[in-house]
């Protein structure tokens, strides 16, 4: 394929997923137990990340809705799978968040194994979307989380959030050590995402994404 036709491709999938972000989204339920997941019957993308990393204000950006998900500076505040329904396309899940250590330990235990369990056997489920604070990289916790996805072979993407409180430099850096460290990870996504929902950047690509991921284009 040339670079054409390469070009042709990322902007049908940029329209396609305008479309599909421009309809309804409907919030579904919040799950605390795997026996509460809905149906298989649609394809599934989650995000995935740090307490605080801006998971909420993301989605909320990218569905152009201010109050889907709950945005709030108190981290750890998602504690459920919280499920959404975009337009009966495909559902967007938004996981609890890791590696918040003021949350108790019995909370963080039960987050953790409703997590893994929802990872390791989900089989709609396309793609994490596993987000990073650019102005802190990937950590230990994020690692931790990758090696699972690893072994469990579970496709992620790494995508980069929060990068208008970058300067050029810092965000140059901070995108090569992500790729880096990606590199030889065998259920790692090549490409490394950057959006800033702030500044609404790099949304269209994310939907592209995951439009590329829902049901065949002729059907959207």
């Amino acid at each position: 394929m040339n670079g054409d036709q390469d070009s042709s491709d990322i902007k049908a999938h940029i329209e396609l997923g305008r479309r599909l972000f421009a309809r309804p989204v409907d919030f579904v339920k919040s799950v605390v137990g795997l026996e509460h997941l809905p149906d298989a019957s649609l394809p599934e993308i989650c995000f995935a990340g740090r307490s605080n990393v801006g998971k909420s204000s993301l989605i909320n950006a990218l569905c152009n809705q201010k109050g889907l998900a709950r945005a709030s500076n108190t981290p750890g505040r998602t504690r459920e799978l919280n499920y959404f329904n975009m337009s009966d396309r495909l559902y967007l899940v938004d996981l609890p968040g890791y590696g918040y250590a003021r949350a108790s330990k019995t909370d963080i235990a039960h987050w953790t194994k409703l997590t893994r369990d929802f990872l390791r056997g989900r089989a709609p489920l396309r793609r994490i979307f596993l987000l990073i604070d650019s102005r802190r990289g990937i950590m230990e916790a994020d690692k931790e989380v990758m090696a699972m996805l690893d072994e469990t072979a579970v496709p992620y993407q790494i995508v980069l959030t929060k990068i208008d409180k970058l300067k050029k430099g810092q965000l140059e850096k901070v995108f090569a050590d992500s790729q880096q460290k990606i590199s030889k990870r065998p259920a790692a996504h090549p490409a490394v995402l950057v959006t800033s929902a702030e500044k609404k950047s790099g949304l269209d690509e994310l939907r592209a994404e995951i439009v590329s991921l829902a049901l065949p284009e002729n059907e959207l």
